[in-house]
């Protein structure tokens, strides 16, 4: 059984392709490398003695889509062709709707022609915008703070409209929370290019003195140590997650939501200081003010996900913190 992963080396994209592989799937990628690498190819194969079916180009390019599937059988996909930084949406509003919207167009588009109607639809906790409590179910008030969060919020009702339109498609659309660490193997994991945007490499960069400090924004939140608190989820419990998405929209037609989190939050200090714990590395940091629009708390209920999906996520933030070291340290090299 074939599964079509567009972006499928990026960070969360190269993860899941591994978990299919591992699941007895065959996997055809696509990805133009704008926010990735092609020696992760390499890297999968070495994980798993398995090498997907690649095609290097745009997900947005319809002539190429329509080329996969005439030369392949694909059974189904799983989208992972978006840009995800939230302060670039913001400064690039446009690029961000252009590619989001469109990769996620095209592909609909295409595999409704070819027949294929099983669809793993990557979106985010964003779309929940400022929520008023925590946990966060699926079913809480859905708003948009950034273009980034607006493109997923779309997204998920372009879903919905082609759901309620043909009934025949099978839809997981999956918000998950914050994803961080990397395969234990430490071949593959997160390497953005340029200073990151999310916390984990941002500390693997001043672990490894690449950045001179961690700026944490506001201690006075009303949170155990002051600082904000987030759910943040290891990147394989999260792959893992989109394989159980998958078997069930192969299990039935339906279009439903899960969040793919933990369950519970970790603070910026907590996560500075276990790395710098758990690694015997220094992670100097400095309090900043806070930053407009950011939350106190913001964590899954994840419910809804293990009980339907039979999932739930098993790694602690010790391994998230230990393979994160192992993937910068090898990367080294």
């Amino acid at each position: 059984m074939k599964v079509l992963v567009t972006g499928g080396c990026g960070y969360i994209g190269s993860h899941t392709c591994v978990e299919l592989f591992q699941a007895g799937y065959e996997v055809v990628i696509i990805d133009n490398f704008v926010n990735s690498k092609a020696e992760v190819l390499d890297k999968i194969e070495q994980i798993t003695n398995k090498r997907p079916f690649f095609y290097e180009g745009d997900a947005r390019d319809i002539e190429l889509l329509e080329r996969i599937f005439n030369e392949h059988e694909i059974h189904a996909a799983i989208d992972f062709a978006a840009y995800k930084a939230v302060g670039e949406s913001v400064e690039k509003p446009l690029m961000y709707y252009q590619n989001n919207l469109n990769c996620l167009l095209n592909l609909c588009e295409v595999m409704q022609r070819h027949n294929c109607k099983n669809l793993v639809f990557s979106s985010s906790a964003t779309v929940y915008g400022e929520p008023e409590t925590v946990p966060i179910t699926e079913a809480f008030p859905l708003s948009s703070t950034n273009p980034y969060g607006s493109t997923k919020l779309f997204g998920e009702m372009i879903l919905q409209d082609l759901y309620r339109s043909d009934s025949t498609w099978s839809i997981a659309i999956l918000r998950y929370f914050n994803p961080v660490g990397a395969h234990e193997s430490g071949l593959i994991g997160e390497d953005p290019n340029g200073i990151p945007n999310n916390l984990m490499p941002y500390i693997c960069k001043v672990a490894n003195k690449e950045l001179p400090c961690l700026h944490v924004f506001g201690n006075d939140y009303p949170t155990h140590d002051g600082t904000g608190v987030r759910d943040y989820i290891h990147v394989v419990d999260l792959a893992k997650g989109h394989i159980a998405a998958l078997r069930k929209i192969n299990d039935s037609q339906l279009l439903d939501i899960y969040n793919l989190g933990t369950g519970c939050g970790y603070s910026v200090l907590e996560m500075a200081n276990t790395y710098a714990e758990i690694n015997q590395v220094e992670v100097p940091y400095q309090i900043d003010p806070r930053r407009p629009g950011d939350i106190p708390e913001c964590y899954a209920d994840t419910k809804k996900a293990e009980r339907e999906l039979h999932w739930k996520a098993e790694k602690s933030l010790t391994q998230m913190c230990k393979d994160s070291y192992r993937f910068t340290v090898n990367s080294q090299k």
